[in-house]
């Protein structure tokens, strides 16, 4: 296993096809429909890193970050905002927040690779 990661996202979708992709790449994966859930997931899961959607029900992208960098144990958890919006303004909104890095979506499946093998230690 390379690592595991937590994908946050409302489509349904959009979670099946980063889990099939991730998981061919050797990652363990696990989903969460919205920030509130995800959080909770954050406690009992354990992720090593985070992919979230900016526009989510119940909770945003950038709470969600917001709360995850608060937390002393969760804060070094390296996240990817993984989203339709494509504004500077949201780019630089989901950095402010907290995440590492800023993908847009539909996503490339080598760049979401290559931003998850830069943010992800060398597995021992």
């Amino acid at each position: 296993m390379r690592g595991k990661i937590l994908a946050v996202d409302n489509e349904s979708d959009q979670l099946a096809l980063v889990d099939c992709f991730l998981s061919e790449e050797g990652f363990e994966i696990d989903t969460a429909p919205d920030g509130l859930e995800a959080l909770q997931k954050v406690e009992d899961y354990r992720p090593d890193l985070i992919l979230v959607d900016a526009c989510m029900p119940k909770m945003s992208g950038f709470t969600f970050c917001e709360t995850i960098r608060k937390n002393a144990d969760t804060a070094a958890i390296p996240i990817i905002m993984l989203t339709g919006l494509s504004s500077q303004l949201a780019r630089l909104n989901g950095l402010a927040h907290g995440a590492n890095a800023f993908l847009l979506k539909p996503f490339l499946p080598n760049e979401l690779l290559a931003k998850i093998n830069e943010l992800l230690p060398a597995p021992q």
